[in-house]
């Protein structure tokens, strides 16, 4: 008999919460496959089997224990099942990828699997609209309910069908990670002195420089060429400017960093993930872009690990991906300030006293004003705001700037 123990995510972490058990009770397992997921106030991580046996658990879902605690055991004195021929893939989140990618059958896409339950077809329709199975007329074989019967429901008078809405409220226990989170949060609302100050910038070069070299770059670097880069690099430079925007408070005392590791804040399953980009003044944009993808990768699929997580200087969000135009992001303590990016609008500005029409992009810089005086803070805005409107300025030589910017 092996025994499993909670191993631990990172140093002053005591507890953990077990999220839920990917294998259940009395299942065979492999040495290596996943058991279970467990969070901690910094992070997810995975428990995995030592050994082939037979699973036994000890701590339900939900429930909290020390680090170190025997969660589960295997019985190794177990044989393999008779007809289990193949160990399964130990990674659940490739068995996953593998499931989602297989196409469904036609039928799939328009009944239900039995008994008035929706079919992925029908049910997203049916949550998009509020409709329960009983507020659906069921024409298939046994009951079933077809894409059909949902379509033909939307179409009924309002009067009769609203009667059968039921309103109900659902209450789930917070992760240790989304309480961590909002404890963070709030303290840092309540221990700094956090001003915001905006600007705009013009994306019309990056976006023709992006344009025209998109598919070389992909060629020559194996990854696409997106705005973060860009924006990574364009901070670095005006970091090296401003260094209070890229210093924090210790104690009475103000560390001050020669270097620029950066945090790219990721929405993950979990919440909001903040990985680090280690020494970001000195990489290439291409770097930047294969850096941010494996950081971002691991955090929506929960592998990012306390070190990759911890040590960032200065933080970049972009709340533009989910179309947010302006926003005052909060700073990521113990650091003292944080850009937000938001989405690209064509605008109407005017350049040498006409009215054009401009890609136009809003900043936001949020900074402890502890630390960072308002000339620091619109200075550093400013200058990034310049870098990315004239990428030129930051390059040291070459031929075509655009191309050496890129790495061509």
């Amino acid at each position: 008999m092996i025994e499993i123990k909670v191993p631990s995510p990172g140093e002053s972490i005591t507890e953990v919460q077990i999220a839920r058990w990917i294998k259940n009770e009395g299942d065979y397992v492999y040495k290596d496959e996943e058991l279970a997921e467990i969070d901690s106030d910094k992070a997810t991580l995975t428990l995995s089997a030592e050994a082939d046996g037979k699973l036994k658990i000890n701590v339900a879902a939900g429930q909290t224990v020390a680090v170190g605690t025997v969660v589960c055991s295997i019985d190794t004195t177990v044989a393999a099942p008779a007809n289990s021929n193949v160990k399964p893939i130990a990674n659940a989140a490739e068995t996953m990828a593998k499931a989602e990618a297989k196409p469904a059958a036609a039928s799939d896409q328009n009944v239900a699997y039995s008994n008035g339950v929706p079919a992925p077809a029908a049910k997203k329709i049916m949550d998009e609209n509020n409709l329960t199975p009983q507020q659906v007329t069921a024409s298939g074989k046994g009951g079933r309910i077809t894409k059909t019967d949902v379509l033909q429901s939307l179409k009924l008078p309002h009067t009769g069908k609203q009667s059968n809405i039921v309103r109900e409220k659902r209450n789930e226990k917070m992760t240790m990670l989304r309480k961590k989170l909002s404890q963070r949060l709030v303290a840092v609302k309540n221990e700094t002195a956090m001003l915001t100050t905006f600007n705009e910038v013009d994306m019309s070069v990056i976006m023709e420089i992006r344009k025209k070299y998109k598919d070389t770059f992909k060629e020559k670097h194996q990854v696409n060429l997106g705005f973060m880069s860009f924006f990574t690099k364009a901070v670095t430079e005006a970091l090296a400017l401003y260094p209070a925007v890229n210093a924090a408070i210790e104690g009475d005392e103000i560390a001050y960093h020669n270097y620029c590791d950066i945090g790219i804040a990721v929405s993950a399953p979990k919440g909001l993930m903040v990985p680090v980009i280690r020494n970001a003044e000195q990489m290439s944009l291409a770097q930047i872009e294969k850096e941010i993808i494996a950081l971002a990768t691991k955090a929506r699929d929960g592998k990012l690990s306390i070190e990759e997580m911890s040590g960032g200087t200065f933080t970049i969000t972009n709340g533009g991906v989910f179309g947010s135009m302006l926003s005052t992001p909060i700073i990521n303590p113990p650091q003292s300030a944080i850009l937000g990016m938001h989405n690209i609008v064509e605008r109407a500005v005017v350049v040498n006293g006409q009215i054009v029409i401009r890609p136009i992009m809003y900043v936001a810089l949020s900074y402890d004003h502890r630390i960072i005086d308002g000339r620091e803070s619109v200075g550093f805005l400013v200058k990034v705001k310049e870098m990315l409107e004239n990428p030129v300025k930051m390059l040291t030589a070459g031929n075509d700037p655009s191309k050496v910017l890129l790495g061509l």
